[in-house]
């Protein structure tokens, strides 16, 4: 069955960079929209980034100008540059795909600390 991998996260002091990445398996269709959440610790999840399969991109206003993402369609796999990372961007980062169905991944945390 489709499964969305995700690998990337850390520790990183602010104004650090980070790359997240998600590669979906299991599939043989590409999704439609790819993209990134996130959940800090206090707050409901919020939508950071998403891609679609026409490579029009959104983001929250938050991370407009920091964050970057992309995608190879042909791989089903996502990514999230993170520059100039700040404490508030502190979260647990979840990918999510879309086609006919929609897909999470597992999470991984991102921790940005001095």
């Amino acid at each position: 069955q489709v499964q969305l991998v995700q690998s990337g996260g850390g520790l990183v002091q602010p104004g650090g960079s980070l790359r997240l990445s998600c590669a979906a398996s299991g599939s043989i269709f590409r999704f439609y929209v790819m993209g990134w959440y996130r959940q800090a610790p206090g707050k409901q999840r919020e939508l950071v980034a998403t891609i679609t399969s026409g490579s029009s991109t959104n983001y929250v206003d938050s991370v407009k100008g920091r964050f970057t993402v992309s995608r190879d369609t042909a791989k089903n796999t996502v990514y999230l540059q993170m520059n100039g990372l700040k404490p508030e961007d502190t979260a647990v980062y979840y990918c999510y795909a879309r086609g006919v169905d929609g897909y999470w991944g597992q999470g991984t945390q991102v921790t940005v600390s001095s």
